[in-house]
């Protein structure tokens, strides 16, 4: 993996990991950043068939998108209520935190965008190994 592609991974100890995996089976969190105008990190990779936290926060002042339906699709989303406009994208509010369980199924490359804001650049790719 390249530098700049490295996601931190936080284990959890007793997590409720997506619908197929077993209670109390680790989960690796991944926390994205979305602000004027940014995903913070851009570039995002997981690996195919580990369980995930994609724990997402909005420390701008505007509405922002987590727009990502080809990666959405290629995972098993074990809370996909989180997920609006038919499983395409989660929306939050300024200041608003949410988390998406799920475990990526088939490798390849996705792109991710601000559905509002990638005129200006909010954009990124997602890549399942």
């Amino acid at each position: 993996m390249a530098a700049g592609r490295i996601v931190s991974a936080v284990l959890l100890a007793a997590c409720a990991g997506p619908a197929d995996v077993p209670r109390g089976t680790t989960a690796s969190v991944v926390t994205v950043v979305l602000s004027e105008y940014r995903f913070t990190p851009s570039d995002l990779t997981f690996k195919r068939g580990t369980p995930y936290r994609l724990h997402l926060e909005n420390r701008g002042r505007e509405l922002h998108e987590f727009t990502a339906p080809d990666f959405f699709k290629a995972a098993t989303v074990a809370n996909p209520r989180v997920l609006v406009q038919d499983g395409r994208e989660v929306v939050l509010q300024p200041g608003e935190q949410k988390d998406v369980e799920l475990v990526p199924e088939r490798a390849g490359r996705y792109d991710l965008r601000c559905a509002d804001h990638d005129w200006a650049g909010m954009i990124g790719e997602i890549t399942i190994e």
